[in-house]
């Protein structure tokens, strides 16, 4: 199996994700493994509970980053894997036919794992330009005696060589599960089919409306991706805004730039491949004298409500973490502020988002349009 540049740079999502997961991981564990070394030096209560502060959000932010970016990048593996293989359906299908088995063929996917060796490389490394400066304002107060930064290579390991080696392995494995059709299935393509077999079940519909929802349904893994970069920008936007009188410039800075890449990536992708998976369908209802907003909303349309249910979900999100956090993590501190729900960081970013959104879907409205009468010809 050739991977041709066009198809390596799709992978740029994983890398970003995958980038900002490390980032953050590393900074936060890199900084509870140096600061052991002071723990002998502890001399009073009030450095104790500050110490065990500090390592208890380290580990909280962490796990909830990492796990929760590790989620998605499975997911848009997954997605490239299965797009991958639609698009060079009759390419694969002919190896079947020469005789090669899936798992044969499956083994060249094992390049899609190495997005992520890039983007774990990446992060991991700019973690550590950071990281004297994150270190002073973790201590700003100089509450803690002074510790330097320390390189640990059972992070490297972890955050780096593991996670290459065990996306690897899920590309070639599942790309092996998707393999599992018939040379003529592969050779002809089955997508429609699926879709014609479920909608046959529903009840008929208005000819937009019927279209709206099977885009949306013949592509589910988009769908998360919407829902998805609306969260991440709700929550990062309200996490950073509300924990301003507990939590330092940078650290609310590292929120917004994160939510930003994360939620500017994720919705690229998911709206450019479905506008570009639909280009037939679009030039085919500008032929039938459907006009433009009508097109855009039977394209594009059925992923608005996802992406505000998105922001409702990242609103809850933030305000649970922060709240337990609060409760939890910083429990025995003292002169830690109570925590509020923030109504104007809310609305702040509800109306941003709507505004960002609804621009973005304005552009690629009028991308639609662009799109040439001709590609229904090449059928």
């Amino acid at each position: 199996m050739i991977i041709g540049m066009k198809d390596a740079a799709k992978l740029i999502g994983i890398f970003i994700i995958s980038s900002c997961a490390v980032f953050v991981c590393t900074l936060f564990l890199n900084f509870n493994l140096d600061i052991v070394s002071v723990k002998p030096a502890l001399t009073d209560g009030a450095m104790t509970m500050f110490y065990h502060a500090q390592v208890s959000t380290g580990k909280l932010i962490s796990a909830v980053s990492g796990g929760c970016l590790l989620v998605t990048s499975i997911v848009m593996l997954f997605f490239y894997i299965k797009h991958y293989i639609d698009a060079h359906g009759k390419e694969l299908g002919l190896l079947k036919a020469l005789g090669y088995s899936d798992m044969k063929i499956a083994k060249g996917f094992w390049v899609f794992g190495s997005s992520i060796f890039l983007g774990t490389s990446v992060g991991f490394s700019a973690s550590f330009l950071l990281m004297p400066t994150f270190y002073k304002v973790m201590n700003e107060d100089q509450i803690l005696p002074h510790f330097t930064v320390q390189f640990h290579p059972v992070l490297l390991v972890c955050l780096v060589i593991l996670p290459t080696m065990v996306f690897s392995l899920l590309s070639v494995f599942y790309a092996r599960h998707r393999m599992k059709r018939p040379v003529l299935s592969l050779l002809q393509g089955t997508i429609e089919l699926k879709i014609k077999a479920r909608r046959s079940k529903e009840k008929e519909g208005p000819f937009l409306w019927e279209l709206k929802h099977s885009i949306v349904r013949s592509r589910i893994s988009l769908a998360f991706f919407v829902g998805f970069a609306s969260f991440c920008y709700s929550s990062m936007m309200q996490m950073s805004f509300s924990m301003k009188e507990i939590a330092s410039v940078m650290f609310t800075a590292i929120l917004i730039v994160i939510g930003l890449i994360l939620a500017g990536t994720t919705l690229f992708l998911a709206i450019t491949t479905v506008v570009n998976a639909n280009t037939k369908t679009i030039a085919m209802m500008r032929s039938m004298g459907y006009p433009l907003n009508q097109c855009s909303r039977a394209i594009l349309g059925g992923y608005r409500p996802i992406a505000y249910i998105g922001v409702v979900l990242g609103t809850v999100y933030q305000y649970v973490l922060l709240k337990t956090m609060l409760a939890v993590v910083y429990s025995d501190v003292e002169n830690v502020p109570e925590y509020h729900f923030d109504d104007r960081a809310m609305w702040i970013s509800i109306v941003s988002f709507i505004i960002t959104y609804e621009f973005i879907m304005y552009c690629y409205s009028i991308k639609i349009v662009k799109v040439p009468l001709k590609e229904i010809m090449t059928e």
